[in-house]
């Protein structure tokens, strides 16, 4: 029901990971991203607590791969889960349960992880990492709705997709980036229309947090500005 996408900026250090599914909302169950630890994927019959853990263990030191191994051995109904990860290093790893749904499958490059579950193709992680990689100077939200689009085009899932998410992280504690489509007929267009709407103001709405005084005006009614 779900394929994703996690991975790292070689340039700038950034993490992020997108999401889409048949089922709705599926960014509140199954997207994690944490400020310099990494980003990871909880899905198919999903426990949200499962990426927590993941990131966990990651912040604590246990690279991407390693802690990936351990939450699939040690996890309640681990079988039913598939699981991925990228740290804030590049590392990845990537798990499918013997339960995994439909036609599943993995694929790792450094600095980014794809997976997915009830695939019309096998190919589709591939498609996404191979989106991800071809413009590395460009920001990661970019290359993320790049690989999403590619999993749709090479296939995506065998029912129609209707949610979609993307999270990114920087240095800050907290996501610059938290986008959410929970249902529509063309949810990865829609996200890219609030990607593009997003990407300008972004940095923007750090300052504000950062350093209110100096950050650009609102630019809405009744705003004076600066």
């Amino acid at each position: 029901m779900t394929f994703s996408l996690a991975g790292r900026c070689e340039r700038t250090g950034m993490v992020g990971i997108v999401v889409s599914s048949s089922s709705p909302a599926v960014a509140a169950r199954c997207a994690h991203a944490r400020a310099g630890v990494g980003a990871a994927a909880s899905q198919n019959i999903t426990d949200p607590r499962l990426g927590t853990e993941l990131l966990d263990l990651i912040e604590a030191g246990t690279p991407a791969d390693k802690a990936v191994a351990r939450v699939a051995a040690t996890a309640p109904h681990a079988s039913y889960r598939q699981l991925t990860a990228v740290d804030r290093n590049g590392a990845t790893g990537a798990y499918s349960g013997e339960h995994t749904l439909g036609r599943h499958a993995t694929a790792q490059d450094p600095c980014a992880v794809a997976a997915g579950n009830l695939l019309a193709a096998d190919e589709v992680p591939a498609a996404m990492l191979a989106a991800f990689a071809t413009d590395t100077a460009a920001h990661i939200g970019d290359r993320l709705m790049a690989g999403l689009a590619a999993g749709l085009r090479a296939g995506g899932e065998e029912g129609p997709v209707r949610s979609a998410g993307m999270l990114i992280c920087d240095a800050q504690a907290w996501p610059v980036t938290d986008l959410r489509v929970d249902w529509d007929d063309l949810p990865i267009d829609r996200l890219y229309d609030l990607w593009l709407v997003w990407k300008p103001q972004a940095d923007a709405y750090v300052m504000r947090a950062l350093d209110p005084g100096t950050a650009p005006s609102y630019g809405v009614p009744g705003d004076p500005g600066r």
